[in-house]
């Protein structure tokens, strides 16, 4: 009788752990759900009513059409915004990874008179608020002359984007690449070759993590490009003077189109680069 007992419990302690598990998958199978769809129903919704067969961008959704993509194509303003976006984009990353490269080679291979406050003074901009570096940068284009223009806003978005760059790149640059740069200045490299030939390949990753990041941040970033530019502005500047008038379904077309469009270069990437350095 005791051993008879003995076996129900036990096999009544496997059911319970048993449902336990069970409840805890599922429990965790819903709660990554919720994530992701808190994520991505915006951009579903996004995506959806830039098919809506109306005048309007709000339910219910009428049917599908691509009148509004059309128009997008047609609209002049908003293509050259979108243009003006990427090179904005392209370019202020560009200048930022390499002045973050340069900086954060600097400083983890010399020893320079006040390097903690140099890389301290270089992180900085990362805790002000753009409206305070916009108006900032405003004040001294305004002292200088300078006309404000897409390059007043590419240098606005250098200045928030360096410091990102620097920080990526800084943290990767570790004490295990030290050893190869001394074997190559050993067989008669000199610095300047370390550095683009050595240094740069071997961080590769961590600089084409920081340009996509930069260029995702200047894409979005609305506050420098609407207070630096006059006359040519970016794709959100562009969006924010057409939503003042009410909602237009054009901009969830225009929206739609730039999501897919990161989603084809994020996969394109994947496949191409980082799967290349998996085989590797």
């Amino acid at each position: 009788m005791a051993f008879e007992q003995q076996a129900r419990t036990s096999s009544l302690l496997l059911r319970q752990g048993k449902m336990k598990r069970v409840l805890g998958s599922c429990l965790s199978w819903l709660y990554l759900a919720c994530i992701y769809g808190f994520i991505f129903l915006p951009v579903a919704v996004l995506v959806l009513f830039s098919f809506q067969d109306g005048r309007l961008p709000v339910p219910p959704f009428n049917g599908v059409s691509l009148q509004w993509y059309e128009a997008v194509f047609a609209d002049r303003k908003l293509m050259a915004a979108l243009a003006n976006s990427f090179l904005v984009a392209t370019t202020s990353s560009i200048v930022a990874c390499a002045l973050g490269f340069l900086a954060a080679y600097a400083l983890a291979r010399y020893r320079l008179p006040g390097s903690a406050w140099q890389r301290g003074l270089l992180i900085a901009p990362m805790t002000v608020s753009y409206l305070i570096i916009a108006l900032g940068l405003l004040a001294v284009l305004n002292t200088l002359g300078i006309p404000l223009s897409l390059w007043t806003v590419g240098i606005g978005h250098v200045v928030i984007n360096l410091p990102l760059c620097f920080a990526i790149i800084y943290a990767s640059m570790g004490d295990h690449h030290i050893n190869i740069e001394r074997a190559a200045r050993d067989l008669g490299a000199s610095d300047f070759k370390v550095m683009t030939l050595v240094t740069a390949p071997m961080l590769m990753p961590s600089i084409m993590a920081a340009f996509f990041l930069s260029v995702t941040f200047s894409w979005d970033e609305f506050i420098i490009a609407f207070l630096l530019s006059r006359f040519d502005v970016t794709l959100p500047v562009e969006i924010w003077s057409m939503l003042r008038s009410g909602l237009n379904p054009k901009t969830n077309a225009i929206g739609s189109l730039v999501f897919l469009i990161s989603v084809a270069v994020l996969l394109v990437l994947e496949l191409a680069l980082f799967g290349r350095s998996r085989k590797s």
